[in-house]
């Protein structure tokens, strides 16, 4: 029987809680109150102004059913704001704020941080490997998930 710490989805998993961990640690020290799915939707918003909530889903990577907890959390930190789109009433547009905008700005370079240090062990090739065979991986494997990758 194999070792399951050398099995890739072990791994996976572990290195989804180091991210998860590093990034709630430093982006609170930070100040910052935003979850790594709240960062994702704010940069996307401001990047996509207008978006709506299931091409937000998409754009993400996250599942359409709970999107909209994300949503409803960064509209009562003041962060961004849903309206109705004119020509399908259903459909939610999403524009950042004033407030989401300042706050993605102070966010952006501790993100960056927060990218070296959950792959401290590593060098700069072994961290540009690691990204790319990471890249591969969920590109071959995106409509496996049950909640897709969409480019917008």
């Amino acid at each position: 029987m194999a070792d399951i710490t050398n099995m890739p989805g072990h791994l996976i998993r572990r290195l989804h809680q180091i991210s998860q961990s590093v990034f709630a640690e430093m982006i609170q020290s930070a100040g910052i109150d935003l979850t790594p799915v709240q960062y994702a939707a704010l940069k996307t918003i401001i990047s996509n102004p207008g978006i709506d909530q299931a091409t937000l889903a998409g754009a993400i990577a996250y599942d359409r059913a709970t999107i909209g907890g994300v949503i409803d959390r960064l509209e009562r930190k003041g962060l961004v704001q849903r309206t109705m789109n004119e020509r399908d009433r259903r459909a939610r547009e999403l524009t950042a704020l004033d407030a989401g905008r300042d706050l993605l700005g102070k966010a952006e370079p501790v993100v960056a941080e927060i990218q070296l240090a959950m792959l401290d062990g590593l060098n700069d090739v072994d961290r540009a490997q690691l990204v790319t065979l990471l890249v591969k991986a969920t590109q071959a494997g995106n409509q496996r998930s049950r909640a897709p990758f969409i480019d917008v």
